[in-house]
């Protein structure tokens, strides 16, 4: 069973008037890069990378660097394979563009693995400790009226309120964009809106400097927020460390890290209770093994981010179902000591449109794929229409 074919697929999706924003940017698409993996066998692997930055980088990237040097291997050998590429890629691209390649074929192969066997991903990265995985709204981005506080305001509200009619038990919503007084005020609005009975998470895309973020987050302790993801840039461990010292919310953060090395950097110098890897920009699933192994050693949860198509959502359940409540009890709490996944609600017809079956909530939970590989099936029409650029690797 060796690799024949490698192709990737850039799709693209306007957003039009339904453009939204975080602290960083605006977003006026969806996007992102999938990875085609086919055997000899006439196996098929699908996998996903390039979702946050520009994705013809990380398409070039397969094309021409890396996935001529795949071309011909077996393609059960997954573990093998990313050791190799990541160390002949070593020099030039331990971060970012070559990392995202990489997990985009590590994705695929491990699809292809778990195929071949007629077992899923999860069974092979060990055994699921669940078939559910709890599940959290991530909205609250900020809209085109955000200069309107009244308007955005109300705005809020009213998908905080959408949200949970709609059966989540936990919600995130963005911060950062605004003065720390006015975003203060709209997580009080939501946790207004919510009740004290659902999870409330907010998500500041590394917007303050450990000073400001230490303002915001006294102002999130008294609204019983139960995380405050990315208060600083990726770089100032120190300032990750300060803020967890100062403020009672659990810190969160490490979906812009990459590999276990970043990790265990976030780890050793102390500046989180959550590490939130991305399964396709981190390493994949040969990566995410050796990360979730590290923050387990320092008692610190794992809680995979998740942003993408429906590839991405399908490799982050199979993920999230492996890992162990942390620290183990008979009965673990969501959000405490067990994971739950990371449900995007701003719109994206990759994740929705994409896949011939997708993830409905149900219970405030989604199902765990049972299928061979990911479990799960690309729509073949549904990719050609968003697909804007593709290339193939052969022989």
């Amino acid at each position: 069973m060796d690799i024949a074919e490698i192709s990737t697929h850039i799709l693209r999706v306007p957003l039009g008037e339904q453009r939204f924003y975080s602290s960083q940017a605006a977003f006026g698409e969806r996007k992102s890069l999938l990875v085609r993996v086919v055997t000899t066998d006439g196996l098929v692997g699908w996998g996903e990378g390039g979702q946050y930055g520009p994705a013809e980088p990380v398409a070039a990237a397969i094309e021409h660097v890396l996935g001529p040097l795949l071309i011909g291997r077996r393609a059960d050998q997954p573990v093998r394979l990313w050791e190799e590429l990541y160390a002949f890629s070593r020099d030039f691209g331990r971060k970012g563009t070559y990392i995202e390649a990489i997990s985009a074929l590590d994705i695929a192969l491990w699809d292809v693995w778990g195929k071949s066997l007629d077992r899923p991903v999860h069974a092979l990265l060990g055994g699921a400790h669940r078939d559910r995985v709890g599940a959290y709204a991530t909205g609250g981005y900020y809209s085109d009226r955000y200069a309107d506080q009244a308007a955005a305001i109300a705005e809020l509200r009213e998908q905080a309120q959408t949200y949970v009619g709609s059966g989540f038990n936990a919600l995130k919503v963005k911060i950062g964009l605004l003065p720390v007084a006015l975003d203060a005020q709209r997580v009080a609005v939501v946790r207004e809106s919510i009740g004290t009975e659902i999870a409330l998470l907010v998500d500041a895309n590394h917007a303050y400097n450990a000073a400001t973020a230490i303002r915001m987050g006294r102002a999130l302790e008294d609204q019983g927020v139960l995380w405050f993801e990315e208060p600083v840039v990726p770089e100032d461990r120190d300032g990750y460390r300060r803020v967890r010292d100062a403020v009672d919310v659990p810190i969160a953060g490490g979906e812009a890290e990459f590999t276990r090395y970043g990790f265990r950097s976030l780890l050793t110098h102390g500046c989180v209770d959550i590490i939130q890897p991305d399964i396709c920009a981190m390493g994949g699933f040969s990566e995410f093994t050796k990360v979730l192994a590290l923050a387990s050693s320092f008692g610190v949860l794992t809680v995979p981010h998740v942003w993408g198509s429906g590839v991405a959502l399908a490799a982050a359940t199979h993920a999230l179902a492996v890992i162990p409540a942390t620290p183990h009890t008979y009965a673990p709490v969501p959000l405490e000591n067990a994971p739950v996944i990371e449900y995007d609600r701003s719109p994206n017809a990759l994740r929705d449109d994409l896949l011939t079956e997708g993830f409905p909530l149900t219970d405030g939970s989604v199902a765990v794929p049972q299928g061979p590989g990911l479990g799960v099936q690309i729509d073949e029409d549904v990719l050609r229409h968003y697909t804007t650029a593709s290339a193939t690797v052969s022989r």
